[in-house]
């Protein structure tokens, strides 16, 4: 069967008002990828799969909740969408915007965007608007702009950008036949993992799929569930995750109780040499992506967490080329040669 998006494929499960059309860009069925070289580090006979996010059709796990968002506005005739971003979900906002035919405003915390992310939603044609403060004085504005005209918020306040997002737990369950061991991913504003908790449940008690533990894992920087309060100027350079007062905050600490889980921090250069490990068996993310699994191993380090024999998924939230600059701003100069052999032979042999 081809398949036609998330929302066809789960219909049923999500709650979308049956009046509202289909607003698709195909997003969803992203692969299963097996890391066993990473695997080997987590403990003897550990298997573990990332999800990866970064093969939906703006580059980042946004899509499976902006197509139920734009689906669900579009069902109410609005002509203008807004958010607040550090990135993807301004990407993602105006591609399913632009599918649409309407209006897309974003509003982005000044300098502090991957210029990859930014780009995506210039190229979908959205209005893109900067405030000189954080992403979660962005986030204060849009909402009450929303409030006082009619245009829709669609960041993961929106109660159907969760009931996309927590398709990638189905997708999970349907691809392994249940429900991995542990499930690891970043925390950002907390909405995916709010998200992924509410599906595993759900198909839980549909198919008695079971449970996972889940770790959610924030860098140092950017840190207020751990810390247990506000980041005033949150700093790191996994920017999809840079969130200083995350929305949906006490859903996130409720999933990672409930599945008998926690939330961690780890520092940048734990998360970037995790994306570099990450890239060496073939899978480039954006740091924010890497911060999942980067935590998971510093938990095993250091005693916390026993894995042995157990399965792990990891999502991978966002492909590489959303923040490729991180990668090019550290890498050495690359050398300049001749058009001859005899340098080449020099460069590669000597």
């Amino acid at each position: 069967m081809p398949w036609n998006g998330v929302i066809a494929q789960y219909r049923e499960l999500i709650d979308l008002p049956p009046n509202a059309p289909v607003v698709t860009l195909l997003e969803g069925n992203t692969p299963l990828i097996p890391l066993p070289g990473v695997a080997g580090l987590l403990g003897k006979g550990v298997t573990l799969h990332a999800k990866f996010e970064g093969l939906n059709p703006t580059g980042s796990f946004k899509d499976r909740g902006m197509t139920v968002a734009i689906s669900e506005a579009a069902g109410r005739k609005v002509q203008s969408v807004i958010c607040a971003s550090t990135g993807n979900t301004a990407a993602s906002a105006a591609a399913y915007a632009a599918r649409l035919g309407i209006k897309c405003i974003v509003l982005i915390p000044q300098g502090k965007v991957a210029m990859g992310k930014l780009a995506g939603a210039l190229a979908y044609g959205a209005r893109v608007l900067q405030v000189d403060g954080s992403f979660d004085d962005a986030l204060t504005m849009v909402v009450q702009l929303s409030q006082r005209h009619s245009i829709a918020l669609v960041n993961s306040l929106n109660p159907f950008r969760l009931e996309g997002q927590k398709t990638g737990a189905f997708e999970i369950c349907d691809a392994m036949g249940k429900a991995p061991d542990w499930f690891c991913l970043p925390v950002g504003n907390a909405g995916n993992i709010t998200s992924y908790w509410m599906g595993f449940r759900q198909y839980h008690q549909l198919k008695k799929t079971g449970l996972p533990h889940i770790l959610g894992v924030q860098a140092e920087g950017s840190a207020p569930l751990v810390l247990g309060h506000p980041v005033e100027n949150p700093e790191t350079v996994a920017t999809a995750i840079r969130i200083g007062k995350p929305a949906r905050g006490e859903q996130a600490l409720d999933a990672a109780q409930e599945s008998g889980g926690k939330i961690i921090a780890v520092s940048d250069p734990t998360i970037l040499d995790m994306q570099a490990m990450l890239a060496a068996e073939g899978l480039w993310v954006e740091p924010a992506s890497a911060a999942g699994i980067a935590g998971l191993l510093h938990e095993v380090r250091n005693n916390r967490i026993v894995l042995d024999g157990q399965s792990v998924v990891t999502v991978c939230t966002g492909h590489g080329l959303k923040d490729s600059d991180i990668i090019t701003k550290r890498a050495p100069a690359i050398p300049l040669l001749p058009p001859e052999l005899a340098a080449l032979e020099k460069a590669l042999l000597a």
